[in-house]
């Protein structure tokens, strides 16, 4: 028997997946969440501290390993393309010595200290059997694969691959075929919309290798068009086919000379992140549109980096021809981990399971640490038959919840099993988890967690999102019962919960609905500012401790401040 270990490896949002010969994955995780490090920039997926403990719960006794990385090595390891990542480089290296060189020693690196530790183990094991992909193949694969779907149309849209920043493919019966010409042209003379929208956030004043293209998202609502930068920004991206025409560097630079200077108000930018983020959208919708003449299916899947902005994700159905839009709960580079496991599964004859995939995939919490805190830390957890009621109370009076149990999310969003929430009909809680608890922005949203069945009687257009993958438009007569999770423009990036997903968080969503008659929380991520969400028992108590957060839910175990 095999099982297969997917390395995400790029320089940024590396991350690891285990799947078994049946397909089934049995863990994925991107390792900024051990190292509580935002993004774990130039670090190996297959962390030397955490990567033994790995193979010992998920690789079971006598499975051989195959190791797939999400970058293609004949292309990675080449003179050439190495030597034209150093010609670029001499040219703009203010911009890209960090990541240029940071691609290449992380691909060369991925994978030395899982083979160190499976040594360790057992000297006399199984060679390892390594593979590599394409990474726009390995994020269609996470993508489609993971759809459920037995057919679609696929759009891989992101800063750059290995020859491009697009890729499309027909996906039907479990193959994912090629569509479009063979990118000729190198990256430095596409135009990328990923390399795009990293610009236009510099342009703001936010930093994306912090991936800080969330608050452009956040931003843009306060602002109006602005139509002398609406040309220009449009002049710098033109659809061919499937192709976009540009010149990155020249379209980065123009960008950059917009920069907000340090110190200045963010929203006295809203215009450039409203005019920006119009472009952006113009420019997807055509390329989607044109891409629907090519593979005419209702159905799209859509991932890479530009598929994390649910601005215009909330958009695709009104602007382009697709009925039905689907993106995996980590369409990013860390998502790239499972999609390169399911490819060498799919290369020795097997074959991923026809559902969609869940997002809970990652570390559950040590149950002899949560004995520990009430132990030794001072708290008590308060005794009631159910969790969920009491915790479901506490939100109707106004307090502060956060929550970790269960599985981990897989990608950048927090789906209820490391969550924040508050109650959505407080006018103030913005105001209030802004400055109490995520010491964050005060032009950013927060996202709704709303019961599926009850959906379309709060949104416009709703449609079933599990992964809070897309804003779409409140309802005018509900507007005023959440003012906490309606946006600037009337939006909520949404997740969509169903009972047969995530059992506990749906239970904990109709106890809020049965007391107040609102069938929606607000659900922001289990962190403050500038870390990623809490990996362990101790991460989640120390948010807890110096945050204005009233209670914390572990598991079963609910404490509430000033109960000790």
């Amino acid at each position: 028997m095999r099982a297969y270990v997917g390395l995400a490896s790029t320089v940024h949002d590396p991350a690891l997946a285990i799947v078994g010969a049946d397909g089934e994955v049995r863990f994925a995780e991107a390792t900024e969440r051990s190292l509580q490090y935002k993004r774990a920039w130039h670090c190996p997926p297959d962390e030397p501290m955490r990567v033994g403990r790995l193979l010992r719960e998920h690789v079971r006794p006598g499975e051989a390993l195959v190791v797939a990385q999400s970058w293609e090595r004949r292309r990675l390891r080449s003179p050439l393309f190495r030597a034209g990542f150093a010609a670029v480089e001499a040219r703009v290296s203010p911009l890209l010595r960090p990541t240029m060189l940071g691609q290449m020693n992380s691909f060369d690196l991925a994978g030395k200290n899982l083979a160190l530790r499976l040594f360790e183990r057992d000297p006399a094991h199984a060679p390892i059997d390594w593979r590599w992909f394409d990474h726009h193949t390995t994020h269609a694969a996470t993508a489609c694969f993971g759809s459920g779907w037995g057919e679609a149309t696929c759009a891989i849209v992101d800063a750059n691959g290995e020859r491009s920043s697009m890729s499309f493919f027909d996906f039907e019966g479990g193959a994912l075929r090629p569509l479009g010409p063979k990118a000729r042209r190198s990256f430095a003379r596409q135009g990328s919309l990923g390399a795009f929208y990293a610009a236009l956030c510099v342009a703001c004043g936010f930093d994306p290798l912090k991936g800080e293209e969330w608050k452009v998202m956040g931003l843009a609502p306060y602002g109006s068009l602005d139509p002398a930068l609406h040309r220009t920004l449009r002049a710098m991206l033109r659809v061919d086919g499937l192709q976009v025409r540009g010149n990155n560097w020249k379209n980065v630079a123009a960008l950059h000379a917009l920069r907000r200077p340090e110190g200045a108000p963010a929203l006295d930018w809203a215009d450039v992140a409203h005019t920006g983020q119009r472009v952006f959208g113009e420019v997807m919708s055509e390329l989607l549109t044109q891409l629907h003449r090519e593979a005419p299916r209702d159905r799209l899947v859509l991932s890479g980096g530009c598929a994390l902005n649910s601005a215009f994700n909330g958009q695709i159905v009104e602007r382009t021809p697709f009925r039905e839009v689907f993106v995996p709960s980590a369409p990013a580079d860390d998502g790239n981990a499972v999609g390169a496991a399911w490819l060498a599964l799919a290369a020795d004859g097997g074959a991923p399971p026809r559902r969609r995939l869940s997002p809970y995939l990652g570390s559950a919490l040590d149950p002899e640490a949560i004995a520990r805190v009430e132990a030794l830390g001072g708290l008590r957890a308060r005794a009631t038959d159910d969790v969920d009621d009491a915790a479901a109370a506490l939100l109707a009076e106004g307090k502060i919840v956060a929550v970790a149990r269960g599985r981990a999310e897989y990608g950048p969003r927090a789906l209820g099993n490391r969550s924040i929430l508050a109650d959505p009909r407080d006018p103030d809680v913005k105001e209030r988890l802004n400055a109490r608890v995520k010491f964050r922005e005060e032009f950013r949203p927060f996202a709704p967690s709303i019961l599926d069945a009850h959906g379309d009687a709060w949104f416009e257009g709703y449609a079933f999102s599990p992964h809070m993958e897309r804003a779409l438009r409140f309802r005018p007569e509900v507007r005023d019962r959440v003012p906490g999770v309606v946006h600037v423009d009337g939006t909520g990036r949404l997740q969509s919960v169903r009972a047969e997903d995530n059992p506990a968080y749906a239970r904990l969503l109709e106890r809020f609905f049965a007391r107040t008659g609102v069938p929606l929380v607000l659900n922001t991520s289990f962190n403050v500012m500038g870390k990623p969400i809490v990996h362990a028992v101790e991460d989640a108590i120390a948010v807890f401790f110096t945050s204005g957060i009233d209670a914390l839910l572990l598991e079963d175990q609910l404490f509430v401040k000033g109960d000790g």
